[in-house]
């Protein structure tokens, strides 16, 4: 049976999501590399990738060395935004998590000289970051959620749009955005960066706390902006 037995080991939403998310970054990561990242053993790393090819979330190619490359299909990147927003929902320590992560990309947002920002997308991880901002002088204006206009979410308005949370800021303007949406956040960070600079926003000005897992080969990643 060997990896094979290890197979009912591999309905662990947590390892599958850095299984998608490793090999997304890393389409040449190798399975020893792979086990060491995220801690397990050689044989389960190789049953979850056996598993994802299988299951059509990832597809695996012959390179020269007779080593492989792995890449995301169409259903893999769908199958990581699931387990992402499902991971996020019923983790024990989302809010540490959240409360630690938002703080962090606070304070660089102070450091860059930031003072008002917008957080895309209403939710839990809105409202711990609009309560992370207290420890920083950074300045939440708003939330920019379209299902959700209309109300409030920490105690601030829900705008449904960019260009509305624009009017909100005086004439120094709005610096930045920070990416808060849970449930489709690689989808809401490509189009947010690319409305940005339409909306006179300075070029990477989205940006996004680590626990969304963004794609490092597109986000924006804030400590190549200071100094």
């Amino acid at each position: 049976m060997g990896d094979e037995s290890q197979l009912h080991e591999t309905g662990n939403p947590g390892i599958m999501l850095s299984v998608l998310t490793s090999v997304e970054r890393d389409s040449t990561i190798t399975q020893r590399k792979l086990a060491g990242e995220l801690g397990i053993a050689l044989g389960l790393a190789n049953a979850y990738l056996r598993r994802c090819v299988r299951k059509g979330l990832i597809k695996m190619r012959q390179v020269p060395l007779n080593r492989y490359a792995y890449y995301l299909t169409p259903q893999g990147f769908a199958e990581k935004s699931r387990l992402t927003a499902e991971y996020l929902t019923v983790s024990l320590d989302f809010f540490r998590r959240a409360r630690s992560d938002c703080v962090a990309l606070l304070r660089q947002c102070e450091a860059l000289g930031w003072r008002k920002v917008a957080l895309y997308g209403a939710g839990d991880l809105a409202e711990i970051a609009i309560l992370s901002a207290g420890e920083t002088t950074v300045e939440v204006i708003c939330v920019i959620d379209s299902q959700r206009a209309g109300r409030r979410c920490g105690g601030l308005p829900v705008v449904p749009d960019l260009a509305e949370a624009l009017m909100r800021v005086d004439v120094l303007g709005l610096d930045g955005i920070i990416l808060t949406d849970t449930q489709s956040p690689q989808a809401s960070f490509d189009t947010l960066s690319s409305l940005a600079p339409l909306s006179g926003l300075a070029h990477r000005s989205v940006v996004a706390p680590s626990l969304l897992r963004i794609t490092q080969s597109t986000a924006a990643v804030i400590d190549e902006l200071l100094p």
